[in-house]
């Protein structure tokens, strides 16, 4: 599968994958700045932004599609940074593609089941008569009568496109997306696996708890777990400057 992706910047590859309703556009501000020493790619995963739609969605079809970029692109490895769905993705692509990946970066995110959290905008957006709206207002309208948070609906309305032919359609495929969520959740890992690991925890984030700490270490027993401070489960978009200064402090030191 041919992801829909965008590289900038010369050196070591860094790939960036988002997270869950994401696009490879919510990177771009970080992407631009790592790019100032490694060449970056922002990744489109698959159901979103402009990358395929496809019925099949697991973490290991996932881990397979970047395996497919990379060897299209014939990078033979590359340092992953992943947001909470794609911090999964990039865990497994590191369990199941280990000679590919040069550091894993973890965004908020442990290797454990959730209980979920997104119902909500799910029933929202699929509430939603896509082929009947004539503007991105009256989308937002029909949005905020379950979803109140402006934030919340722009970050989900930038998944609205128009079409050639007039009209909009959805980039995510939200359909799928929601038959496949409970798997989503569901992620459990085994093994031990050897990579240099970095896990970023928001410090308001309740994603990565205390007691998730000794699960990562043993899964990944070269990880270090750091905190952030006044940041939430967006890290990179609530904390960007002490996001990348402890991204970069971090790949300078596993490139020594």
């Amino acid at each position: 599968m041919t992801l829909n992706y965008k590289s900038f910047g010369e050196g070591d590859p860094i790939i960036i994958l988002h997270g869950l309703f994401g696009m490879l556009d919510n990177w771009q501000t970080i992407g631009k700045q790592l790019a100032q020493d490694y060449q970056v790619v922002l990744v489109d995963q698959r159901n979103h932004g402009k990358s395929i739609h496809s019925d099949e969605f697991s973490y290991d079809l996932l881990a397979d599609d970047l395996k497919g970029l990379m060897t299209e692109m014939e990078l033979s490895s590359a340092h992953v940074i992943g947001h909470s769905m794609g911090g999964k993705t990039a865990m497994t692509f590191a369990a199941n593609y280990a000679d590919m990946i040069n550091s894993l970066i973890v965004v908020d995110i442990a290797p454990k089941p959730y209980e979920g959290g997104h119902e909500e905008l799910f029933e929202a957006i699929l509430a939603v008569d896509i082929g009947a709206v004539s503007s991105r207002k009256a989308v937002d309208e029909q949005l905020k009568l379950s979803i109140p948070d402006d934030g919340v609906r722009l970050f989900l309305m930038k998944n609205l496109t128009r079409k050639p032919e007039g009209g909009y359609r959805w980039k995510a495929n939200f359909e799928v997306l929601h038959q496949q969520y409970q798997q989503l959740m569901d992620f459990e890992m085994t093994g031990t696996h050897i990579v240099p690991s970095l896990f970023i925890r928001g410090e308001k984030s309740d994603y990565i708890l205390e007691e998730d700490e000794e699960l990562i270490y043993d899964l990944f027993p070269l990880a270090v777990i750091e905190d952030i401070e006044k940041a939430g489960h967006w890290i990179h978009a609530e904390q960007p400057q002490l996001f990348l200064d402890l991204v970069t402090d971090y790949l300078d030191r596993v490139s020594e």
